[in-house]
């Protein structure tokens, strides 16, 4: 067996816009850049005999809309003997990245905008393709190192109540039942949160020949979204996390982060708030520079990045922890195996009270919009955007509806890896923690790393039976395309490959 080659490479993928920023129901427009988004790449190379794996990561909300495609291709176009099906992306879920999409020069009032098809996903697919070949043909001879650590990042987000809320009143982006995303927990019909939190954060380490840190896979189980309210461009708390990083060990060492499955998880804090505010004031005294900050509301800014800060210090600190202990047995000599296959999974189905439901909630929120005599420019673009957008997804509930008998499963590709003792699986979707849990518990592997948003088709939710049940945004009718029985079809196809692969190395 060859020694491992490790090639490491990153580019800055921001534009200074104006560009649409996605991950609100509303259209928001780009005002400059806070912190810059990147494209992070790790090439692990197993030599002859073994396979390679190129991670890919980027500080975008999704990867969709062909964006891989064109990568594969400008890869080969440069590097023809890159293996660009083992190709690993991944979003980190940020909701203050760009939109690389839509066809627009200009937004429903009249802002000129890039063009999202035609010069942002380009620009996206050239950084991510260039840094690909450098970490390809740049890869050299070194080991790895793995472990796991303990920061507090994410928090259960769907709050559960006593009584069926769906019966207080209509919600125009889900139906609620007894859960509800964010849900008021002040409330005092207040029970409990649906799940727990995952506090693990799984390292994957990579040294030089001379067993110097170069690098790092940064695993966590939260989506980056302090900042999602915010008008310019951020790569949210993983920002903070390369700054600490890189004050610790250095500048070039390389961060690449992966959101693991955290559906039903956020950052925020939902209750405490009082105690949070008070915590982030004394602790951190607010000391932000706003020059930049352009219009934003000062106290909602300064308490997102206080948030931020915190995490990255969380993060930061498992990192060091990990790393003082996983560098005492680094590996050069490893078995890397990699398959991507395409699964096909069962769909949820649609009923036809739901359907009905969502032709109604279509023409309540048309009737919402303002005429220009009655709103302001603002106002009638969040109104007009916030309908088209649920608009959008009523309507595919509906054209659902009508072809689930003859379509009833859906392809999804599924990207599977292991390197020595660590494996790693991939999911489209936005996966609630209890899958990862079912995999990781029967994984054949020491440690198993899931990364959530990593495919490039349309991401929803893939939601347990007990979500489902409770309803609420995220586990609503036109939130998941598939059911969860297709969530345990996805564990069980991912338990499968990685059997495989540790016959495959007892052989």
């Amino acid at each position: 067996m060859e020694r491992v080659k490790i090639g490491w490479a990153k580019r800055e993928i921001s534009m200074e816009g104006p560009v649409v920023i996605p991950g609100q129901m509303h259209l928001r427009i780009s005002q400059g850049i806070l912190d810059p988004l990147y494209a992070t790449v790790l090439v692990v190379d197993g030599g002859e005999g073994q396979d390679s794996v190129i991670f890919c990561s980027c500080d975008l909300i999704v990867i969709s809309y062909g964006v891989t495609e064109m990568i594969s291709k400008l890869v080969l176009e440069r590097c023809p003997d890159a293996p660009v099906d083992a190709i690993i992306m991944n979003a980190t879920h940020t909701h203050s990245s760009m939109e690389y999409w839509a066809d627009r020069d200009e937004s429903v009032s009249g802002e000129p905008v890039l063009n999202g098809l035609k010069t942002v996903r380009p620009h996206i697919a050239r950084q991510c393709a260039d840094a690909i070949c450098e970490a390809w043909e740049n890869r050299a001879e070194g080991g790895i190192g793995y472990g796991y650590g303990f920061a507090v990042v994410a928090h259960s987000r769907r709050v559960c109540y006593l009584d069926d809320v769906g019966l207080r009143s209509n919600n125009a982006t889900a139906p609620n039942g007894h859960a509800v995303m964010y849900g008021n927990t002040a409330d005092s019909m207040f029970s409990h949160y649906e799940a727990g939190a995952d506090h693990f954060t799984n390292l994957l380490f990579t040294f030089d020949v001379n067993d110097k840190l170069t690098g790092m896979i940064v695993n966590v189980p939260c989506p980056s979204q302090n900042s999602e309210n915010f008008n310019m461009l951020s790569a949210d708390y993983w920002h903070n996390v390369r700054e600490l990083v890189a004050k610790k060990f250095g500048e070039d060492i390389f961060v690449l982060p992966q959101c693991a499955a955290a559906g039903d998880l956020s950052p925020r804090t939902l209750h405490y708030k009082e105690a949070q505010v008070r915590r982030m004031n004394l602790k951190y005294g607010m000391p932000y520079d706003l020059k930049n900050l352009r219009g934003q509301n000062k106290d909602n800014y300064n308490k997102c990045m206080s948030e931020r800060y915190d995490i990255a210090q969380r993060i930061a600190e498992s990192v060091c922890e990990v790393y003082d202990w996983a560098k005492k047995d680094i590996k050069t000599h490893v078995s890397v195996h990699h398959v991507s296959k395409p699964l096909n999974l069962n769909c949820r189905m649609i009923t036809p009270e739901e359907k009905a439901w969502a032709e109604e909630n279509i023409e309540k929120m048309r009737q919402q919009i303002p005429d220009k005599n009655h709103g302001t420019p603002e106002q009638i673009r969040v109104a007009t955007t916030q309908y088209e957008a649920i608009k959008n997804r009523n309507m595919r509930v509906v054209e659902r509806f009508e072809t689930q008998n003859e379509e009833p499963t859906m392809e999804v590709q599924l990207h599977v890896a292991s390197i020595d003792d660590v494996a790693f699986s991939t999911s489209r979707f936005e996966v609630y923690q209890d899958f990862m849990h079912r995999l990781q518990a029967r994984s054949p592997y020491l440690q198993t790393f899931v990364i959530q948003m990593g495919g490039d088709e349309e991401s929803t939710y893939l939601a347990t039976q007990r979500g489902v049940d409770n309803k609420g945004y995220s586990a609503s009718l036109f939130c998941n395309q598939i059911s969860p029985e297709g969530g345990q079809q996805w564990v069980e196809e991912s338990l499968a490959v990685m059997n495989q692969f540790k016959a495959r190395d007892e052989e």
